[in-house]
This record gives C-alpha cells, sequence and structure tokens, in this order.
C-alpha cells in the first residue's frame, strides 16, 4: 500500500472530480458580514485542470461569504508561448489581467477578482530582469503590485511541490539579490515562498532590504512530509521559533493560510467527503495564532490559497474554518486580519 504522502497514486484530484468532492460539504457562512479580501489565489487551464473566470466565481461569490476583492498570485499559467524566454511570464499577467476585467464587469458577482495581481519574474537575471519588470507592470494595466519567486528547496518528500528546480539557498546569491534590489525603486513587493526549514534565509534578506516589502506566503510554509515527519511537536517548535525570529522585521508580512497544501500532511484529502469546519479549526488553529500572536493582525492576512487547498476543503468551509479560530478576536482585529492588511499591502480599494 502507498503512503499517504505519495497522494492517491501520487496525483492530485483535478477539474470536475475535485469540484465535485469538495461540494460533499457545504456549509452555511459564519459571519457572512464580514468583509473579506482574498490575498491568495491562482487561475489556470491546464494539467492541473480548468480553473477559470467561472469556476473561481463560482467558488468565492457563489458560497456566500463577503469577499469584496481578491488578489491573483503567479502560478506558471498562459505563459506566452513565442518571445524571449524571459519575456514568457508576461502572457500570465496578461492572462490574469483579462479575468480581472471580465470581473469588473460585475456580470460574475460584486467580488473584484484578481484586483491586484502577482507576476513572475526571474530574479536571477539580477539587473537584466529591469525590461521583464517593467514589462509586467505595462502588462498589469495599473493592478501589478508585485513579483514572487518560488524558492521551495528540500531533501525529501516535498520537493516534488515546486515548479521550478532552485538551489538550496538561491535566496542568498547575489545574482538574485541584484534582481531583487531593482524591486523597491519600482514600488513592486516580493512573495517568499519556500519551506520553513529555509526560513532563516529570508531573514537575512529582510536585514540586507529593509525597505522592501516582502510577504511571506503560506505561514511560512509548513512542510510535514519525511523526513520532516519523526516529531510533529518538534517540527511546529522548530516551526514557531522561525516565525517569531521573522517577526521582527517591520517590512515583513504573512499570509495564515495554505495549510491545506497536501505537504502539510493531514489526512483530509484522503476522506470520502470533506472534513467540516470544526475538525479544520481545531488541526490549523495552533499554526493560525501563532503567527497572529508573532505579528499581530495588523501584518496578517487570512489567505483561501485556492484552488491548491480545495484538496482538503471547499472554499466555504475553509472561511468557516477561519472565522471559528478567530471567533473570540475584536471586529477591529477581524477587520484587519480578513480585509485591511490585504487591502494596504495590495494597495486595494476595498
Amino acid at each position: 500500500m502507498k503512503e499517504k504522502y505519495e497522494f492517491r497514486g501520487n496525483a492530485y484530484r483535478h477539474g470536475a472530480e475535485l469540484a465535485s468532492w469538495a461540494r460533499e460539504r457545504e456549509e452555511a457562512p459564519l459571519e457572512p458580514d464580514l468583509p473579506i479580501v482574498d490575498p491568495h489565489h491562482h487561475a489556470w487551464d491546464d494539467a492541473r485542470g480548468r480553473y477559470l473566470v467561472h469556476e473561481l466565481a463560482e467558488d468565492v461569490v457563489g458560497t456566500g461569504h463577503n469577499v469584496v476583492a481578491t488578489v491573483f498570485i503567479e502560478c506558471g499559467a498562459m505563459y506566452r508561448a513565442d518571445g524571449p524566454k524571459a519575456m514568457k511570464p508576461v502572457g500570465e499577467v496578461e492572462f490574469a489581467n483579462g479575468v480581472a476585467a471580465m470581473s469588473a464587469s460585475g456580470q460574475y458577482g460584486k467580488t473584484r477578482l484578481c484586483a491586484g495581481i502577482i507576476g513572475h519574474a526571474d530574479m536571477m537575471l539580477g539587473d537584466g530582469a529591469k525590461p521583464v519588470l517593467e514589462a509586467l507592470i505595462a502588462a498589469g494595466n495599473g493592478r501589478l503590485r508585485g513579483i514572487r519567486h518560488g524558492l521551495t528547496w528540500d531533501t525529501g518528500a516535498a520537493a516534488k511541490f515546486g515548479r521550478r528546480q532552485v538551489p538550496q539557498h538561491q535566496m542568498l546569491d547575489p545574482t538574485f539579490r541584484k534582481g531583487f534590489a531593482l524591486l523597491e525603486p519600482l514600488g513592486l513587493s516580493f512573495e517568499a515562498w519556500l519551506f520553513h526549514p529555509q526560513l532563516d534565509d529570508v531573514a537575512d534578506l529582510l536585514r540586507v532590504f529593509p525597505n522592501t516589502k516582502v510577504i511571506l506566503n503560506h505561514v511560512g510554509g509548513l512542510v510535514q512530509l519525511p523526513p520532516h515527519d519523526k516529531d510533529r511537536s518538534e517540527t511546529f517548535n522548530v516551526w514557531r521559533g522561525a516565525i517569531r525570529k521573522l517577526a521582527q522585521f517591520p517590512n515583513l508580512t504573512i499570509k495564515v493560510g495554505g495549510l491545506g497544501m497536501l505537504y502539510c500532511d493531514w489526512d483530509f484529502h484522503l476522506r470520502d467527503v470533506p472534513p467540516a469546519s470544526e475538525a479544520l479549526a481545531d488541526t490549523w488553529r495552533p499554526y493560525v495564532e501563532e503567527c497572529i500572536a508573532a505579528f499581530g493582525p495588523q501584518r496578517c492576512m487570512m489567505e483561501s490559497n485556492f484552488p491548491v487547498d480545495k484538496q482538503s476543503c471547499g472554499y466555504g468551509v475553509l472561511w468557516n474554518a477561519m472565522k471559528r479560530i478567530t471567533k473570540d478576536y475584536s471586529a477591529a482585529e477581524k477587520a484587519a486580519l480578513y480585509r485591511d492588511t490585504a487591502a494596504r499591502v495590495y494597495r486595494l480599494e476595498a
């Protein structure tokens, strides 16, 4: 029998199968009037399935939560087929901007989908990344807010999750940092996506670039697959120590979510029926509360990471789980966690 971290024969659920499974558990929204800016989702139409404006709107608008705006995060979708390799990611921003324009028509509900856009430029171009960044800004039509360059590296099972094979400490590379240095003068932020054993590299980067806005994705990339699976309490302590260390840097904010990804190694994706929000809240609570305690609500933003986290639950159930965890927070704290931090960081009118 295959180990559970091989994900149902090393395959995700995709497309119609994934949507059908997620619909097996639907819940009425808790606190339905609480405004939400969802700062992290994707869209694509490729081997991962179809998740375009219709599927996105079905999740975001159709589940009854008060999501007022969303931010598209690069995911390797719709790259240009032709032209210089460095410029091919510009196609993704053009695509996301098209989704935003469709949403702005109002035909897909009141939520402004892709109101902010995060694209990709290869930081290993060094100084040569500047024309790519300028092309991304132009393609975003006023919506581009920053870039993401995935840095996930691992010796074990989590290595399969990165779309790019990168060296262990690429964030420390002088060429990478030449590219990174271009962001702040252009008014762009950086999305840090890596695994929690790599978080010391983020601290080093923040010391050198104290004025560049950096957003740590997915609670810092909690990974509990082998070889990080021997002692869950020890893994938690290592992760928590790194999060508390990073909280000292005022130019860093953190996205609280991504806990439905399979490299977190829960068993939700193995169930015939998705988990209820109570079960998700019980599992995720220590990680959510640690992030909020370390960074404060003004530097935390709750995220969906859809459709990736759909492997563990439906969109509405995910937000119910988060709302259960933050049930006793004040109105001002909830406003920051669910809307205000994201609206400020991504410069959105929400």
